[in-house]
């Protein structure tokens, strides 16, 4: 009798468990932005278009294999920016803009959904990847956000490896300046960015924003894509934000909580709550740009109230999208 209750008693446990295992898997989602501006389709070559195209496919592919492979999505967050960093193409890392005195000053932040852990770097000169240090400050450090000399004393404590700062030199960004100075261009660009949102198996949330900051800014100016609630934020309960824009105006309207809160506090669907931030709140006091948001059900957004905004996802049934102009 012992035995058989044994026997009954293991064959219940193999039968939970495999009940257990057979449930399924959160479906996982991700969002990116390579920023928000005047692009339109006559100002981009067919060339420049897909080389565009192309990045932002690599970047969606690398985070996406990472979650579809039970990866977090701070694993992808990190990833994914890391790859548009590297390239030149976008006003973060490598793509980096000239400050007023002819450097680069780099700008990065990273939050988690699930704890709310936070981690932000400005104003630094020599990091090859920000959004690495960034997240580096989050998990190796009791701090949110260090900035300049402070934090590259950090990175180096941490191991990492350095650049100078003409690593970041490009000829774009460089004859691009130039006419700003000059007076040959209109208003100096102020929405050139990169950030991602994703949602993982487990469930969690994390967004992330990297950036170059705006041409011909004053050195030392931050803007929001360091400052969590401004132009980064994440929180399972209701959704990630990643930002992109003229940020002064990102921080007075505290655009990424704002759009977190909307939906926590007043119900609001991420779009709703997304769409009404950067049409009504945004747009109302003059500012410009666009966010990317991604609820922790797997739903998108990506308003914007400029000409253009690079932006590309893979929705929970696995597919992609590569957007550009507004007729996208």
């Amino acid at each position: 009798m012992q035995f058989r209750l044994k026997t009954i008693h293991g064959f219940l446990l193999f039968l939970f468990m495999t009940m257990l295992n057979a449930q399924p898997q959160q479906k996982v989602a991700i969002v990116i932005h390579g920023g928000a501006g005047t692009i339109e389709k006559s100002k981009l070559t067919p060339e420049l278009e897909k080389e565009y195209r192309s990045k932002l496919e690599e970047a969606l592919t690398i985070g996406h294999s990472i979650l579809t492979e039970g990866g977090s999505s701070l694993d992808a967050v990190v990833s994914t920016i890391a790859i548009l960093e590297d390239s030149p193409l976008f006003n973060a890392g490598k793509g980096a803009v000239f400050t007023s005195d002819g450097h680069h000053e780099l700008d990065a932040s990273i939050m988690d959904g699930q704890s709310l852990n936070a981690g932000a770097v400005a104003s630094v000169k020599r990091i090859k990847n920000p959004i690495l240090l960034a997240r580096t400050v989050m998990e190796k450090s009791p701090h949110v956000m260090l900035a300049g000399y402070g934090a590259e004393v950090f990175a180096k404590e941490q191991g990492f490896s350095f650049v100078e700062n003409d690593y970041f030199f490009t000829e774009k960004r460089y004859e691009y300046w130039q006419k700003v100075i000059e007076g040959e261009t209109g208003e100096a660009e102020k929405h050139g960015t990169v950030g991602c949102v994703a949602l993982d198996q487990d469930g969690n949330l994390a967004a992330g924003t990297s950036t170059g900051g705006m041409t011909n800014k004053r050195f030392g100016r931050i803007g929001d894509s360091p400052i969590i609630g401004a132009g980064t934020y994440a929180d399972n309960n209701s959704c990630g934000v990643s930002a992109t824009g003229h940020g002064e105006y990102f921080i007075r309207e505290v655009i990424a909580f704002k759009i977190c809160a909307k939906m926590e506090l007043q119900g609001m669907s991420v779009d709703s709550a997304a769409s009404s931030t950067i049409h009504g709140d945004l747009t109302t006091i003059g500012g410009t740009g666009g966010v990317i948001a991604l609820d922790k059900n797997g739903n998108i957004s990506m308003p914007f109230n400029t000409a253009g905004m690079y932006r590309g996802y893979v929705g929970t049934d696995g597919k992609m999208g590569i957007l550009i102009f507004k007729s996208d």
